[in-house]
């Protein structure tokens, strides 16, 4: 696969009837929560790339690549398939045409995201994926880079915080009944924490916000006040209308 510019030159101001809403944040911070209710109310698409990190980080697991070997990790990313599917409760992930939805929430596929995800090689493929999926515009898409690296010029940049300790509870309860063996709380709060510090001092792409972005912090809100908020903000710089209310 031939990988696109991702500088912030080659991408063109989308049109305000196909926005590009870019949403970032830490982990456990709701991105993925918000992303699809604003996909829902606006009438866009969500594109999750946080899936698609775990989509290839579950293959290269399952390949038994190690997570550190750029070089297997780069070769890998030509033989792969990912496609996001929506879906009426989020979309549906297609690994290689198999839907690994219900896996990609595993606590060991998450952590190998983090960590095939600071290779510069894997970024910039994948920034490239996202890129084209991104790029008629209509779309509402959540990561850690999307404002400030996928799309620099997208219409609405939402930067999405909360503590740390009330990320990671979130993150054990999204987590649920998905896991293979039981997890503790604790366990969660710390590796988020590791996790922080590897997505805010990654060489490449660190988790920041753009200079542009809104900043939500939602560690005293409820997923009602967040959700409202992120309607205002959305509104407020497009001047669009609910789907259906045009």
């Amino acid at each position: 696969m031939s990988l696109t510019d991702t500088s912030a030159n080659s991408q063109k101001q989308p049109k305000a009837n196909r926005p590009i809403i870019a949403i970032d944040g830490p982990a456990g911070a709701g991105k993925s929560t918000v992303a699809r209710h604003l996909a829902r109310y606006f009438g866009l698409l969500n594109l999750e790339t946080g899936a698609m990190y775990r989509a290839f980080a579950l293959k290269a697991m399952r390949a038994g690549i190690a997570l550190d070997d750029v070089s297997a990790l780069l070769a890998l990313s030509a033989q792969i398939s990912i496609r996001l599917v929506p879906a009426e409760g989020g979309n549906l992930v297609f690994l290689d045409d198999v839907d690994v939805t219900g896996q990609l929430r595993d606590q060991c596929v998450t952590d190998g995201a983090s960590r095939v995800s600071v290779h510069p090689p894997i970024r910039t493929w994948m920034v490239s994926l996202q890129q084209q999926l991104g790029a008629e515009g209509g779309v509402v898409m959540e990561g850690r880079d999307i404002g400030t690296v996928v799309f620099p010029h997208a219409n609405v940049k939402i930067f999405l915080d909360a503590a740390p300790e009330v990320r990671g509870m979130r993150r054990y309860e999204q987590m649920g009944s998905a896991q293979s063996v039981e997890v503790q709380p604790e366990a969660v709060v710390r590796e988020l924490r590791a996790r922080d510090e590897r997505d805010r001092n990654r060489a490449d792409s660190p988790l920041k916000a753009a200079e542009d972005a809104v900043i939500l912090d939602s560690t005293n809100l409820t997923l009602e006040q967040v959700v409202t908020r992120a309607e205002e903000i959305v509104q407020e710089k497009l001047a669009i209308a609910p789907a259906g209310q045009a």
